[in-house]
C-alpha cells in the first residue's frame, strides 16, 4: 500500500492535550492481519484481564502525543493497513450473548440534533463531526486510520479497528484522535487518549475476529467532553446477523486521498473466504478507513454496529468488519465508564 498523503490540520490548540488527529485502512483489497515491529510506550502502564487488555497513559504522555503531531507528520502518516498486511485470518467462535446491549447517542450540548444531510461519494457528510481521523506511532513509525466518538458514561469514547492502537502486542504511543477532519481542517483540535481497551484476543494473538478497540481521550477544560463537543453515536453488541449498514471512513489510497470522510451502504454477508466471524458489505474504500464506524441502517445517525477493519485481495470491493459481540461489549464497558 502506498503512503497517505493526508492532513494540513488547523494548528489551534483548545487545550494543552487537544489538537488534531489520525487515520488507518481496513480496505477492500488486502488479505489481513498485523506483524509490526515493537514499538515503547512512553508513560504507558499495561493492564489486563482474561477478556481484555488496557493501557493507560500518563498526563505527560497525553502532552507529548498532541505535541508529536505536526502538520509534517500528519501529512506524511501511513495508512495503517500496512500492518496488517499479509497474514490469515483463523476461524473463531465469536459468542453471542442472549441480551443486547444499546448504548443510546449523545447531542453535542452546543448543537441543534439535526438529521443528518448526505451525499455518498462526495466527501461532504453532514451530521459527521463525531467521526474523524485517529494517528498514532508504533515501531518508530506514524499511522492513520478512522474512529467515531461513541455513547459512554465519561462521555469521552471513541471506537477504532483494534490495530489502530496495537501491533504485535504492543501498545501504540502518539494516539490522538481528530473529529470531523475534512480536507486539512480540524474544527475541534486533537484529543489525546488518556486509556486505550482492546479484546484480549486480539492483544495476544492478533486474531482478527476481534478487532476492535475503545479509547477514552482527555476533556477540555474549555469546552468539555468530547460528546459535549462533537456528540457521540449510539453503539449496539450482540445484535443479529445479516444486517443493512452504512461504513464511514477516510480512505487514503487510489483512487482516494484521505482528505474527506466518504461512506459506503450494503448489507453483510458471511465470510466464506477466510471462515471468520467477521462480515462483509460491499464497499470501494481504501487503506486509511480502517477503525471508521458501521452504522446500522442508511446513515450516520443509527447505532455503531462494527468498524472497518480488513478486506482480500482475492475479493476486491469487499470490507469485512468484525462482529460486536460479548468481548467487544466488555472493552467498550471497561473503556466508557467514568
Amino acid at each position: 500500500m502506498s503512503n497517505a498523503s493526508i492532513i494540513k490540520n488547523d494548528r489551534t490548540k483548545r487545550s494543552s492535550r487537544i489538537r488534531n488527529g489520525v487515520k488507518l485502512a481496513g480496505c477492500a483489497a488486502f488479505a489481513l492481519t498485523l506483524s509490526l515491529s515493537s514499538a515503547g510506550l512512553a508513560g504507558a502502564d499495561p493492564i489486563s484481564s482474561p477478556s481484555m487488555d488496557r493501557t493507560t497513559l500518563s498526563d505527560s504522555a497525553q502532552d507529548e502525543a498532541v505535541e508529536y503531531w505536526t502538520e509534517e507528520r500528519m501529512e506524511q502518516a501511513t495508512p495503517a493497513d500496512e500492518l496488517v498486511e499479509d497474514k490469515g485470518a483463523a476461524p473463531a467462535e465469536v459468542e453471542r450473548d442472549a441480551a443486547p446491549l444499546k448504548v443510546p447517542s449523545v447531542s453535542p450540548s452546543d448543537l441543534p440534533q439535526t438529521a443528518a444531510e448526505t451525499v455518498p461519494g462526495s466527501g461532504d457528510l453532514g451530521g459527521t463531526d463525531h467521526i474523524g481521523k485517529v494517528f498514532f506511532t508504533v515501531g518508530g513509525n506514524d499511522y492513520v486510520c478512522s474512529g467515531n466518538s461513541v455513547a459512554s458514561t465519561n462521555g469521552s469514547t471513541v471506537s477504532t479497528a483494534g490495530h489502530c492502537p496495537s501491533s504485535g502486542g504492543t501498545w501504540a504511543s502518539n494516539w490522538v484522535f481528530a473529529p470531523g477532519y475534512d480536507h486539512g481542517e480540524t474544527p475541534h483540535g486533537l484529543w489525546a487518549a488518556t486509556e486505550i481497551v482492546s479484546t484480549s484476543q486480539w492483544i495476544n494473538s492478533e486474531d482478527i475476529n476481534y478487532d476492535v478497540a475503545f479509547a477514552k481521550v482527555q476533556s477540555d477544560t474549555a469546552a468539555g467532553t468530547l460528546s459535549e463537543t462533537v456528540g457521540a453515536s449510539g453503539v449496539a453488541f450482540n445484535e443479529e446477523r445479516g444486517l443493512a449498514y452504512s461504513a464511514y471512513g477516510y480512505p487514503a489510497d487510489v483512487p482516494f486521498d484521505g482528505e474527506g470522510l466518504e461512506q459506503c451502504h450494503g448489507t453483510t454477508s458471511d465470510d466464506t473466504l477466510g471462515g471468520t466471524q467477521s462480515q462483509g458489505i460491499d464497499c470501494d474504500m481504501t487503506g486509511g478507513s480502517s477503525g471508521g464506524p458501521w452504522f446500522i441502517g442508511g446513515d450516520a445517525g443509527g447505532y455503531q454496529n462494527s468498524v472497518n477493519s480488513f478486506g482480500y485481495k482475492t475479493q476486491a470491493n469487499v470490507m469485512y468488519g468484525p462482529y460486536f459481540g460479548d468481548e467487544a461489549k466488555q472493552a467498550y464497558q471497561e473503556a466508557e465508564v467514568a
